[in-house]
């Protein structure tokens, strides 16, 4: 019989429960996904990092990356539910104190999330932190706005939104209304307390609900521009379910005016955004791109996996 000492089984290495999970959005992108993983992987300390991709139905080769990946976790939905939902179910799965969202185009430098957790931890009415987006020639992508209104959520539906807020690239950190789902680090308590992502919003504005919910509650989403990670170009969403993007986006738009600027509100963008996909209908204009956008308006529906 062999027998362990004491000294022995206290000598056995313990599981090091992550203080920041990275939960990252992927659907069909496995070039950007891998890269994504790579780099968070050098992240400087890496043992306080959870890495948990959610997979959204690719059929692509992303399903295949958890053999090269054995630290990261992969949870693979059988269809795309829409960002909302993922994101919701890979906060429930997530072991750590903060959520990092990542789109899986972004990717971080190795200080950054130690960086961001540091920022955090140093003010408790900060619930949300950001680094600053650069694209793939390193040129500032700002992802700040204001928080939307109708005018903004027509200017969105009609292809032009809104410009973004410039920043300051001279200033320790921005305080901001609205920071996107692209990179930005949440308290998982803050998130359980309201009851994660409002899953009303399929694909889109989810993000805007969350800062909406954060400045509500007084807390601050805090930008910070010398953190600076990049962020490549995003996949062309496929012909066939741009009718239902484009849905899911104005019934998400009427949700998150309903919510917050009252009923008539979200019933009146709704209203308006169903007579002008008819008046596009009715004037040949993509006809069969403006009847699914139409038909998805007016029965509400969402990215929610039937697609």
């Amino acid at each position: 019989m062999i027998e362990t000492s004491m000294d022995e089984s206290q000598q056995q290495p313990q599981a090091t429960t992550p203080k920041v999970s990275a939960v990252i959005f992927s659907n069909n992108h496995a070039a950007a996904l891998r890269r994504c993983i790579e780099a968070l992987e050098k992240s400087i300390p890496r043992e306080p990092l959870e890495i948990l991709v959610v997979d959204a139905g690719s059929y692509d080769e992303s399903p295949t990356l958890d053999a090269q990946f054995a630290d990261a976790k992969f949870l693979r939905l059988e269809r795309n539910f829409g960002a909302t939902k993922a994101l919701n179910i890979g906060t429930r799965t997530a072991l750590g104190d903060f959520i990092f969202f990542l789109d899986a185009e972004v990717e971080v430098e190795p200080t950054t999330v130690a960086l961001l957790v540091a920022h955090l931890e140093a003010d408790s009415d900060v619930a949300a932190v950001c680094p600053m987006l650069l694209d793939e020639k390193g040129a500032p992508v700002s992802q700040i706005r204001k928080l939307p209104d109708a005018a903004a959520f027509r200017a969105f539906m009609h292809g032009a939104p809104p410009p973004p807020l410039p920043i300051d690239p001279s200033k320790e950190f921005i305080d901001v209304d609205y920071a996107s789902r692209a990179a930005i680090m949440v308290r998982k308590s803050f998130l359980r307390n309201m009851n994660y992502l409002d899953e009303r919003y399929g694909h889109h504005w989810s993000d805007a609900d969350l800062c909406a919910q954060i400045r509500r509650a007084g807390k601050r989403i805090r930008l910070f521009p010398g953190l600076k990670v990049r962020i490549g170009e995003r996949p062309a969403v496929h012909s066939q379910l741009r009718p239902s993007m484009a849905a899911d986006m104005g019934v998400g738009a009427a949700e998150f005016l309903g919510k917050y600027r009252g009923f008539g509100a979200g019933l009146g963008f709704r209203t308006a955004m169903i007579f002008w996909a008819l008046g596009q209908l009715l004037t040949f204009q993509q006809p069969g791109y403006a009847f699914g956008r139409l038909a998805g308006l007016i029965s509400g529906q969402k990215i929610d996996g039937s697609q």
